[in-house]
């Protein structure tokens, strides 16, 4: 009984949904489809979209493994706070997260780069903007990979590492970094796949210009809205389902080796 009572549940909530993107992805047809994926806008979308998550992608993985280290291997003062606001990312809004944002290093923030009148360096509708959106949300992920394994794994290693003489780097690159690869990996696929579909904070700080900076969610969400192409919505969309899909077999077969 309860079996079927989560099968429904997971089937009414992911699958269901799931399948009719993917009908009404084709339902106009193959052409129509390849037609709708591969316009310049659609194209543009892309390269945004890649470019904000290699970026996210590549800080959140060393930073990440910095912060899992040091919640793992050291005690000091405020390391509970610390790993609170870790995961302080996990309950507020995307929305807030780009408002935020906006109201520190926009035109008229605390710490704003740009002056009102459009001079200086620009943080809102800008690349660097969308990216520090970017991994503020994906910021737990790759911690709460590493630091179980960190923690499982102890101290012992890196002790007589460094009784051999072993420096900081060599026990990182040596002991550390072959520990932690699988748990890496699994928290960067992950990563990767909460950073191509990151749309509220984005929609935030980008101002959402269409050919400039405007990623593939973001293009869904304009389609839909303003009517229009629902099909080309529906395409693109569905390629973003095909990444989430892959990111999840491959994180499954990643956690699988991991618990072997």
């Amino acid at each position: 009984m309860l079996r079927t009572v989560g099968i429904g549940y997971v089937t009414l909530l992911v699958l269901v949904p799931v399948i009719a993107v993917v009908y009404r992805t084709f339902k106009p047809g193959l052409t129509e489809f390849f037609d709708a994926i591969s316009t310049s806008t659609a194209l543009h979308s892309y390269e945004v979209s890649a470019i904000v998550t290699v970026w996210s992608v590549a800080i959140n993985t060393v930073f990440g493994v910095a912060v899992a280290v040091l919640l793992a291997r050291y005690r000091f003062p405020g390391k509970r706070l610390l790993s609170a606001l870790i995961d302080l990312p996990v309950a507020v809004s995307p929305i807030v997260v780009g408002l935020a944002l906006v109201l520190i290093y926009g035109p008229n923030g605390w710490f704003g780069l740009s002056n009102p009148d459009g001079s200086g360096l620009q943080f809102t509708g800008a690349k660097p903007a969308m990216v520090l959106a970017t991994v503020f949300v994906s910021l737990p992920l790759v911690v709460r990979a590493v630091v179980p394994v960190l923690e499982q794994a102890g101290i012992e290693q890196e002790q007589a590492a460094a009784s051999l003489g072993a420096n900081a780097v060599q026990r990182f690159w040596r002991i550390t970094l072959p520990t932690i690869r699988v748990a890496l990996t699994y928290g960067v696929v992950l990563c990767l796949a909460r950073c191509l579909g990151e749309y509220g904070a984005v929609l935030v700080v980008s101002n959402n210009v269409e050919g400039q900076t405007e990623t593939a969610p973001l293009r869904i969400g304009n389609l839909i809205n303003n009517e229009q192409d629902p099909n080309s919505a529906y395409a693109i969309a569905f390629l973003l389902v095909v990444a989430a899909l892959i990111a999840i077999i491959v994180g499954a077969v990643i956690r699988g080796r991991q618990e072997a």
